[in-house]
């Protein structure tokens, strides 16, 4: 019997910027207020609902593809989709749901918290990263995970000993990360170096590439005899999986009405007789008969094994373009993190707690468990941990050049460390530009990623100043303070004082606010500890400036 797996990993970078927390608009997602917004709408929601040919009423049939496939999205992703796409993110609870009580194991499995290559990772980030993809994991799907996505598949036995000692029983890998190939797509033993062992389903790395890349996305017919064409092995009796590995936004991001092609790929698969499935209920049926080697380090995206997220190594999508910058930055996030981690071990041992035993604990969206300490000052510690974790998400390192908006994303997370460092900030931050200066941008007129830093990424603003700002031009404006402005509570924005505290550390600022308008725009001034500060509107979060722009239309260019 054939069976038939498709897994998707769907995912994107944690695009909120980390003083507020709040996504601001990306213009280059128009007409869509951002990429997040743009990807569901192209993506997400239509892989929910798939439009297949007329029905016998002559309107087009919706499936729900989520409850076909294998899939895993990112928590990060999963958090703004809760918030801002509800329809959706049911949906893919759903689908996991009737997935299991379909096939006795549902389609979801986990990933790590952040999009991080785990086998450039410390051990206690690694173990961390898993630990909190777990615990999001049971928290969405009400169930404990029976498989782990690795980001870009990329893997060594270091990370697959966490995954054995967390009780995952299966990953995905390309056909290349291991040898020999299993044949007739079944599961292997991999043996790991700490006594464990895990299997590993070995994808059609041939197909996968033809779906993502070449004219089978476009063709569900031809891409349906691919997946049905029995396996060129020896011996064919027995059992036989074809899987394959995309990216999610492959279907309808990617390539328009992709999704399209994978429902009809589908339909016609499970009409001759195949069984759509995922990994896990395959595994439970056929668990595996051989061993095999890893090979480590290795991915799916990079020819040299890991080395795209620490090197100039040759994999690029624009010719003519340089990544040596690539080294400096992964050295420089990495060293910003060791002064990170040595403060945080030093400050716990003060406050007698086992902080990264606690850190363990801590859940991705910043919120500790209801028996753990939650003094402001640890709770700080924990929010700069998980802000140096958010540094090395792998975007930041998989494109062309230091100036992108990716590497630009890593780079805030870096500042916003630098800024929960207090006193020690000034150091860190003229050591991480110290070490940023020898990655140079593919254009000269960029400079440097210290330039980049300077210019395009820190703030000039604490993010409590930034706060009590917008919420006094909103209150302003509109005659009412709000309640929140992104992660910050509004605990008063009237008579000239503003009161904010930040909803992760508990910090509390207070401070007197006047809203003044002068030939160049608006700035808001603020006295906070003593000190007089003054911000322009440019400076203002988006939740202000279209307060602004909705009352006075005037302004809304400036």
């Amino acid at each position: 019997m054939r069976s038939v797996v498709v897994h998707g990993h769907f995912y994107q970078p944690p695009r909120e910027e980390p003083w507020l927390e709040i996504l601001e608009r990306e213009p280059s997602a128009a007409p869509y207020h951002d990429w997040n917004q743009r990807i569901e709408h192209e993506c997400y929601s239509a892989v929910c609902a798939a439009r297949l040919p007329q029905d016998g009423n002559g309107e087009p049939r919706l499936v729900n593809l989520m409850s076909r496939l294998s899939f895993d999205f990112g928590p990060t992703l999963l958090t703004w989709l809760e918030r801002e796409a509800d329809p959706t993110y049911r949906t893919i609870l759903q689908s996991d749901a009737q997935s299991a009580s379909r096939l006795g194991h549902g389609n979801a499995i986990a990933a790590p918290y952040h999009h991080v290559i785990l086998p450039l990772a410390s051990p206690r980030d690694r173990r961390t990263e898993v630990r909190w993809g777990l615990r999001d994991f049971r928290r969405r799907f009400g169930r404990d995970p029976e498989g782990f996505w690795l980001p870009e598949t990329a893997v060594d036995q270091a990370t697959l000993d966490v995954l054995s000692a967390e009780g995952i029983r299966f990953t995905i890998l390309a056909p290349h990360q291991v040898r020999p190939r299993p044949e007739r797509g079944l599961p292997a033993w991999v043996d790991t170096a700490g006594g464990g062992r895990i299997a590993i389903f070995a994808y059609d790395g041939a197909i996968a590439h033809e779906v993502a890349f070449g004219a089978l996305i476009r063709d569900g017919e031809a891409w349906a005899r691919r997946m049905l064409t029995p396996p060129a092995v020896a011996g064919n009796a027995g059992p036989s999986l074809v899987s394959l590995a995309t990216d999610g936004e492959t279907y309808g991001h990617h390539h328009k009405f992709g999704e399209m092609a994978l429902a009809a790929m589908l339909e016609q698969v499970e009409g001759a007789g195949a069984v759509v499935e995922n990994y896990a209920s395959f595994l439970a049926r056929h668990p595996p008969r051989e061993t095999v080697e890893l090979v480590a380090a290795s991915s799916w995206s990079c020819v040299h094994g890991i080395e795209r997220w620490r090197d100039d190594c040759g994999c690029r999508l624009e010719p003519d373009t340089q990544q040596r910058w690539r080294a400096p930055l992964r050295h420089a996030l990495e060293w910003l993190g060791h002064q990170a981690a040595e403060r945080f071990e030093r400050e716990c041992g003060r406050l007698g707690v086992d902080g990264w035993a606690l850190r363990d604990t801590y859940q991705g969206d910043g919120v500790l468990g209801n028996s753990a300490p939650s003094s402001s000052s640890l709770l700080e510690l924990l929010e700069q941990q998980r802000q140096a974790l958010r540094m090395f998400t792998s975007c930041g390192w998989f494109f062309d050049d230091i100036a992108g908006i990716e590497p630009r994303i890593c780079l805030r997370h870096a500042a916003r460390v630098i800024e929960l460092a207090g006193a020690e900030g000034r150091a860190w931050r003229d050591g991480l530009l110290d070490r940023l200066r020898a990655a140079l941008a593919n254009d000269p007129v960029d400079g440097s990623g210290a330039e980049v830093f300077r210019t395009r990424v820190e703030s000039r603003f604490a993010a409590e100043e930034l706060a009590a700002a917008a919420a006094a031009v909103i209150q302003h404006v509109q005659g009412v303070a709000p309640e929140n402005v992104g992660v910050f509570a509004v605990d008063g924005a009237e008579g000239g004082r503003v009161t904010v505290r930040d909803r992760r550390t508990g910090r509390v600022a207070g401070c007197s606010a006047t809203v003044l308008w002068r030939a160049a725009g608006l700035v808001v001034r603020l006295e906070l500890n003593g000190r007089i500060v003054e911000i322009p509107r440019s400076a203002l979060p988006e939740p202000a400036r279209f307060a602004l722009a909705a009352r006075h239309p005037e302004q809304a260019d400036r």
